[in-house]
C-alpha cells in the first residue's frame, strides 16, 4: 500500500518531463532551459529574472507597489483592458488596504496595460476549432 504514493509522484514527474521535452524547456542534450529565456524569445521581450515581469522604465515602480503585497504572478496571469486594471486597483485600495499610487499611478497603469493587456489571440487551445462543417444523417437500417 505505501508504494501507491511514490509511485504516482513517480509517474508525475515522468509525465512533467516528457512535457517539459516535447515543449522544448528541455535541451535535446537533456539540460534544463530557463522558462524566461524561451519567452524573451517567443515574445522578443527582456523579463526580470527574480519576478518574470517585462523589463521596461516603469518595472521597478511596479515591483515596488505590486509586489510589496502580492507575488507577481498575480500580474503575470491577468490580461486585462485599462478599465480593468483600474477596477482592480480600485477593489486592491477599497478591500485589500492598497495606498494611493498617487502620481505613480499613470505610469504603472501604462505599464500593465502595455505588457499584461488583453490577449489578442483568436484561439490558444490544442487545435482550431473546425470550420464550416457540413454534417450528414446517418443512415442506421432500421
Amino acid at each position: 500500500m505505501r508504494k501507491w504514493p511514490a509511485l504516482a509522484f513517480a509517474l508525475a514527474a515522468l509525465i512533467t518531463v516528457a512535457a517539459q521535452t516535447r515543449s522544448g524547456l528541455i535541451a535535446k542534450n537533456g539540460a534544463p532551459e530557463t522558462v524566461y529565456s524561451t519567452y524573451a524569445l517567443a515574445d522578443s521581450v527582456k523579463t526580470d529574472p527574480e519576478t518574470g515581469l517585462a523589463v521596461d522604465e516603469h518595472l521597478t515602480l511596479v515591483k515596488g507597489q505590486c509586489t510589496a503585497c502580492h507575488s507577481s504572478k498575480l500580474i503575470l496571469q491577468s490580461h486585462f483592458s485599462r478599465d480593468k486594471w483600474i477596477e482592480r486597483i480600485r477593489w486592491m485600495q477599497r478591500t485589500q488596504k492598497l495606498w494611493d499610487l498617487g502620481e505613480s499611478e499613470p505610469a504603472i497603469l501604462a505599464y500593465l496595460v502595455k505588457h499584461y493587456g488583453p490577449i489578442d489571440q483568436p484561439f490558444d487551445g490544442r487545435r482550431e476549432p473546425l470550420k464550416a462543417t457540413k454534417w450528414h444523417k446517418l443512415e442506421t437500417g432500421r
